[in-house]
């Protein structure tokens, strides 16, 4: 929207065209031809100061001083993804895949915990325990697959459950030191 904010510009600042024209990417007779009347007939006015582009200070320092640019405002938006993980319908022929998974995190990260492999894959926790302990059901015909492969959670989502698993044993093992320290004293 270049030329509707140029438009906006022309009509209600004292801003030069080298100013204008240099804000809005065009050319300075564009800029006079919007003036004139002559370019930009029927483009409605679109206010920079609204849109969070310009702020009115900007426009004055710029106004009094011919030969300084107008400087767009930044603004840094924090994109965060703290939703909530919608549960997604998983498909009938996708589901052998979550105990596959399953024994695949419980044969290459045996630090996590069956409740945090159950929250990974999205089976229950007594399906990991039966897995771990081989007396689930269906074990014999169980293949171990990477579920980062087969798109059940993120790359991200196993490195923090490694991370949170790893974090806990050290401070198990932190206590279990300081529980033998206190009873040899």
């Amino acid at each position: 929207m270049p030329m509707a904010t140029a438009v906006w510009l022309v009509e209600n600042t004292t801003l030069t065209f080298k100013q204008i024209a240099n804000f809005c990417n065009m050319h300075e007779v564009e800029i006079q031809g919007i003036a004139d009347g002559e370019v930009a007939k029927g483009i409605k006015a679109y206010n920079p100061i609204i849109a969070g582009q310009l702020s009115r200070e900007e426009i004055e320092l710029s106004s009094k001083d011919k030969n300084r640019p107008l400087q767009i405002t930044s603004s840094d938006i924090e994109i965060t993804s703290d939703e909530k993980k919608i549960k997604k319908y998983v498909p009938l022929s996708k589901r052998q895949d979550k105990p596959d998974s399953a024994l695949w995190l419980i044969k290459q990260h045996n630090i996590l915990k069956d409740s945090q492999i159950a929250k990974l894959v999205g089976i229950t926790k007594n399906s990991v325990t039966s897995i771990r302990n081989k007396s689930y059901w269906n074990f014999n015909n169980l293949n171990p697959k990477d579920p980062v492969a087969l798109n059940l959670f993120t790359q991200k989502d196993l490195i923090d459950a490694i991370s949170k698993a790893e974090r806990r044993i050290k401070r198990e093992k932190r206590e279990k030191e300081k529980k033998i320290k206190n009873n040899l004293e």
